[in-house]
C-alpha cells in the first residue's frame, strides 16, 4: 500500500500537468514550409521571419525558427574576411601608396600617422564613434544628423545580428567591418598635407575631425535613420544612395584635405625645386594592395555574399581596370610618356569614383566610369592644380574630392532596380526611371551639396582651432630635415657601412 500512493501522486501530477489551464494560449509551433522559409532567407541572404508574418505582417507571440536572430556562420566569414581586406587597405597598402610617394626623409612620418589613426579611431569608435553613426533614433522629421550613445563602449553590440543592417552578420562583426571604413577615411588626407605638418597637429586635428565630419556625415547617409539614407530610411529627406562611401569616405577626406593644405600652406620649396617621389616601386607595391582591399571596401559593403556583392566585385573591377589604363594613355597622349605613377593614379581613381555606384549600376555603366575616372581626376591632377598652386601633396583632393564627387553623381545618372532590387522599393518608387536625367540625380546633388558643406565648414573650424593651441606646421629646420628624425628620431633606410 506505502509502494502505491507515491505512483499514484505522480500520476495525478502528470495528468494535471498535460491539462491546459483556463485562458492560457498554447505556443505555436512553426510549420514544415515556415521553417524551409527562414532556411531559405539565409541563402537569399533575407530576412528568416518573412515566412512567419500573418497577413497583417506581425509575428504571432512565441512563433520562431531556431534561425531567427543568429548569425549565418557563412556570412560572418565573408563579413570577417572583408574588414580585414580593408583594413589591409590602410596598413600596409596606404602606408606604401603614400610612403612611396614621399621624399626619403619623410616616409616614416606616413608610417607614424597612419598607425597613430589607426589606434586612435579604433578607440574612439569602441567609445561613441559605432553608436553616434549606427544607432538610428527614429527621428520624427526625418532630419537625422547623429545617433545617440545607446551602443557607447559597444554595450549591446553582441554576436547576434542587428536587423537594421543585416539579418546574418553578428553585430560585432558589422560594427569591426564599419570600423576599417572610419580608420582609412581620415588617413586619406595624410596625403595633401604630407611632409609638413606637425604629428601632434595631426593627432589632435584627427581626433576633432572624426567627432565633427566624419560621424556625422556616417550616420547621415548609412544611418538606418539618417537623412540621407534613401534606401532604407522611408523619412529621408534626400533620397540619396551611397553604396560604400563616395560621399561618406572620399568627398569628405578629399575636400577636408583641400581646405587643410591651403590653410596649412605649400611645403618650403614648392614649385621651385624637383620633389620627385623616392620610391615608385613602393608606390607600386600600395596601389596593388588597396586594389585587392578594394574588394572588402566594395564587394563587402552589400553586408552578405549575395547578388549584390558579385556585381560590386565586377563592377568595381571593370571601372578599376579601365581607369588604370586611360590615366597613363592620356599622359601618352598629351606629355609624351605613360608613367608608373599615372597607372597608379588612375587604378586607385577608378576605385574611388566607382564606390558610391557599385552596388547599383551594370557593368556597361562601370565602364563609363572607369573613363571619367581616368580622365577627371587626370585633369584636375596637372592642369588644374599647376594653374592654382595648391600644394595637394599626394594629390588627394584630385583623385578623392574630384573622384568621389564625380562617382556620387554618375551614381544618380546610371543606378538600375535591375541591378539592385532596393532600388525599386517603396523608399526609392519615383527616383530610378531608368533614365539619364532620373530625379535621383538631384538627390544625389543634394547629397553632394550637404557634404562638400559639413567637410568645409568643419574643417575649417577645426584647423583654425588646432593652430591655435599647438600650431600646424614644423618648423623650416625640421622640414629641411626631414619628419622622420625630427618627429620620430628614426630614419627609413640606413647606408650600408664600406667595409
Amino acid at each position: 500500500m506505502k509502494n502505491i500512493i507515491p505512483l499514484i501522486v505522480l500520476a495525478a501530477v502528470t495528468f494535471c500537468g498535460n491539462i491546459p489551464l483556463r485562458g492560457a494560449e498554447a505556443t505555436p509551433s512553426p510549420t514544415l514550409e515556415q521553417r524551409v522559409s527562414s532556411l531559405e532567407a539565409y541563402v537569399q541572404n533575407g530576412d528568416p521571419t518573412a515566412g512567419l508574418k500573418d497577413k497583417d505582417g506581425k509575428i504571432p507571440a512565441g512563433l520562431t525558427t531556431p534561425t531567427v536572430g543568429v548569425p549565418g556562420p557563412g556570412a560572418n566569414g565573408w563579413q570577417m574576411t572583408s574588414a580585414a581586406l580593408v583594413l589591409f587597405m590602410t596598413l600596409p597598402g596606404l602606408v606604401l601608396f603614400y610612403g612611396g610617394l614621399v621624399r626619403q626623409k619623410n616616409v616614416l612620418s606616413v608610417v607614424a600617422q597612419c598607425f597613430f589613426i589607426t589606434g586612435m579611431v579604433t578607440i574612439l569608435w569602441w567609445i561613441c564613434g559605432y553608436s553616434l553613426v549606427f544607432h538610428g533614433r527614429d527621428t520624427p522629421s526625418g532630419w537625422s544628423f547623429l545617433g545617440s550613445l545607446k551602443y557607447a563602449f559597444l554595450n549591446d553590440v553582441t554576436s547576434a545580428p542587428n536587423p537594421d543592417y543585416s539579418y546574418w552578420v553578428s553585430q560585432n562583426v558589422f560594427a569591426m567591418y564599419q570600423l576599417m571604413f572610419a580608420i582609412i577615411t581620415p588617413a586619406l588626407i595624410l596625403g595633401s598635407i604630407a611632409e609638413r605638418m606637425k604629428f601632434s597637429a595631426v593627432c589632435l586635428f584627427m581626433i576633432l575631425w572624426m567627432l565633427v565630419v566624419y560621424f556625422p556625415q556616417a550616420h547621415m547617409v548609412w544611418g538606418i535613420d539618417g537623412m540621407m539614407n534613401g534606401v532604407f530610411n522611408p523619412k529621408a529627406p534626400i533620397k540619396a544612395i551611397d553604396f560604400a562611401g563616395g560621399t561618406v569616405v572620399h568627398m569628405t577626406s578629399g575636400w577636408s584635405a583641400l581646405i587643410l593644405c591651403l590653410i596649412l600652406g605649400k611645403r618650403r620649396g614648392f614649385g621651385k625645386e624637383p620633389m620627385p617621389p623616392h620610391s615608385m616601386v613602393l608606390c607600386f607595391v600600395g596601389t596593388g594592395m588597396l586594389w585587392v582591399g578594394w574588394y572588402g571596401f566594395n564587394a563587402g559593403s552589400a553586408v552578405g555574399a549575395d547578388g549584390i556583392a558579385a556585381n560590386a566585385f565586377t563592377t568595381t573591377t571593370l571601372a578599376t581596370a579601365v581607369a588604370s589604363l586611360v590615366w597613363p594613355v592620356t599622359e601618352w597622349l598629351f606629355r609624351g610618356k605613360p608613367s608608373i605613377l599615372g597607372f597608379c593614379s588612375g587604378a586607385v581613381a577608378g576605385l574611388v569614383v566607382i564606390t558610391p555606384a557599385c552596388g547599383f549600376v551594370t557593368p556597361g555603366g562601370a565602364v563609363l566610369i572607369g573613363v571619367a575616372a581616368g580622365l577627371i581626376p587626370w585633369f584636375f591632377c596637372f592642369k588644374i592644380k599647376k594653374w592654382f598652386g595648391y600644394d595637394d601633396a599626394l594629390d588627394t583632393f584630385g583623385v578623392h574630392a574630384v573622384g568621389g564627387t564625380i562617382g556620387a553623381l554618375l551614381t544618380g545618372v546610371l543606378a538600375r532596380s535591375s541591378v539592385n532590387a532596393n532600388l525599386a522599393g517603396d523608399n526609392m518608387k519615383g527616383y530610378v526611371t531608368n533614365s539619364v536625367f532620373q530625379p535621383l540625380v538631384w538627390e544625389q546633388l543634394k547629397a553632394i551639396g550637404v557634404t562638400l558643406c559639413l567637410a568645409v565648414i568643419g574643417t575649417t573650424v577645426i584647423a583654425f582651432v588646432v593652430k591655435a593651441i599647438v600650431g600646424l606646421r614644423v618648423s623650416e629646420e625640421v622640414e629641411t630635415i626631414g619628419l622622420d628624425l625630427s618627429e620620430h628620431g628614426e630614419e627609413g633606410y640606413h647606408a650600408e657601412s664600406g667595409n
